[in-house]
């Protein structure tokens, strides 16, 4: 209830126009949920579901019933029409049954109406965390688009700088025709990448607001990098002893909190219900009619009224067995199925973490070393450019160092943002919710 309380004034601020055009990763997650059409559905199957357990729970209370029933002739015994009026007669009946005995079939479906409920709020839960994951990937796209065309428009200017150097030489008679082509192809082709780089913002920032449900352009606020600092290089230099001893902590909070994993288990549990209610099918059932009262009126006689205080009590005892019998073994095989189905739940996870950890350990290496990589091809292109401008350095060595310097730039942004899909992905894994929380669990 906090969480859709906070979502709907969330939603509300930012339909009076109150905020500013850019918005921060956690307005973005609320606005993802509030807008997620599919968390929507699940609320409404919770709903369905616990009407589905109020309505077996209702089973097991006293059945009231109540009868009527009213008659007119408009002929006689000997063929004779006779006044409709005259004949009238009119009954009703109230009674009052409970079942005494059925080999408590009613707890267990009710208990199997629980797990169900139970199993929906599991989904939705799982949603939840994969509506966050999405709309993480996306606010990162969208900023690891936006670093890309601040690279490409960079390398562009330096580009232009370099073609415009180029033709005061080659009007000079300083470089031949063929360097200053070597300027001229390199702008066109920064300049396309460039264009390819606004196309590709433009396509992250649509998938974006399609999940958050924005219709007009803001500017997302920029990942404070910092805060991830401790566990990228932890991460980086982690001993195969102490990724042994995150992964078994780690592990126990996921299968403590995972919902595919914890539906997996409910599954499990309603198989084994169903298979005891098919037992119960060979016990009989017993019923009795504690209070019943019947009202009768005719013209002829008057009106009556019939009430019985006494318990009258009927059975019921199921004769063939070999139906029973095959319904058992029936849900027996779904028992066996759903256990194997938990079994292969929890491989899959531990999979998945083992994944998720590697990449997250893949990642922060990456970064460091893509920013010692990136520290050295701007000190490289810094000193050739300075050696292009003294005319000591080529068109293609320029070239060369912009190249290396492009890749090193696009290597850190890459691996940065890789790292932060990473830990969302461990934190939808672990369904932790709260960032700061996991990276304090990661870094003890």
């Amino acid at each position: 209830m906090k969480r859709v309380i906070l979502i709907f004034s969330i939603v509300v601020f930012f339909s009076m126009g109150l905020f500013a055009q850019s918005i921060n990763l956690e307005q973005a997650r609320a606005l993802a949920l509030a807008n997620s059409r599919s968390l929507a559905k699940y609320n409404m199957a919770i709903r369905s579901s616990i009407l589905d357990e109020r309505n077996q729970l209702y089973s097991m209370l006293p059945s009231l019933s109540a009868d009527y029933s009213a008659s007119m002739s408009y002929l006689g015994r000997n063929w004779n029409f006779v006044k409709p009026a005259d004949t009238l007669t009119a009954g009703f009946t109230f009674s009052v049954t409970q079942i005494i005995f059925e080999g408590g079939r009613s707890f267990i479906q009710k208990a199997i109406r629980s797990i169900a409920t139970e199993s929906v709020r599991k989904d939705a839960m799982a949603e939840y965390f994969s509506v966050l994951d999405a709309v993480d990937n996306a606010y990162y796209a969208v900023l690891e688009a936006a670093a890309n065309l601040e690279v490409a428009e960079s390398t562009l200017q330096t580009a232009v700088l370099t073609l415009s150097i180029a033709e005061i030489r080659q009007a000079n008679g300083i470089i031949n025709q063929g360097d200053y082509l070597k300027a001229l192809s390199d702008k066109e082709t920064r300049e396309n990448s460039r264009n390819q780089a606004k196309r590709n913002l433009a396509l992250c920032m649509t998938r974006f607001n399609a999940l958050t449900g924005l219709k007009e352009t803001v500017t997302l606020e920029q990942i404070d990098f910092g805060v991830y600092e401790n566990v990228i290089r932890y991460f980086s230099g982690i001993s195969d002893e102490e990724a042994d001893m995150l992964y078994d902590r780690f592990i126990k909070i996921l299968v403590a909190a995972n919902p595919s994993l914890a539906k997996a288990a409910l599954n499990s549990q309603r198989a084994e219900r169903s298979l005891s209610l098919a037992r119960r099918d060979c016990s009989p059932t017993i019923s009795a009619t504690i209070f019943s009262t019947t009202l009768h009126y005719s013209v002829a006689d008057g009106r009556s009224n019939t009430t019985a205080g006494g318990v009258s009590i009927r059975g019921s005892i199921p004769i063939d067995f070999w139906v029973t019998a095959n319904r058992i073994e029936k849900s027996r095989i779904e028992r066996d199925s759903a256990v194997l189905d938990y079994i292969s739940a929890v491989n899959s996870l531990e999979t998945e973490l083992q994944s998720a950890f590697l990449n997250a350990f893949t990642q922060a290496e990456s970064v460091l070393s893509s920013r010692r990589s990136l520290e050295y091809a701007e000190r490289h292109f810094e000193h050739v450019m300075e050696r292009y401008r003294l005319s000591q350095s080529s068109v293609s060595d320029l070239q060369e160092a912009t190249s290396l310097l492009i890749t090193g730039r696009n290597n850190l942004i890459n691996a940065s943002y890789g790292f932060l899909q990473s830990i969302s992905r461990l934190n939808s894994l672990g369904a932790i919710g709260d960032e700061e929380k996991l990276l304090q669990i990661l870094l003890d």
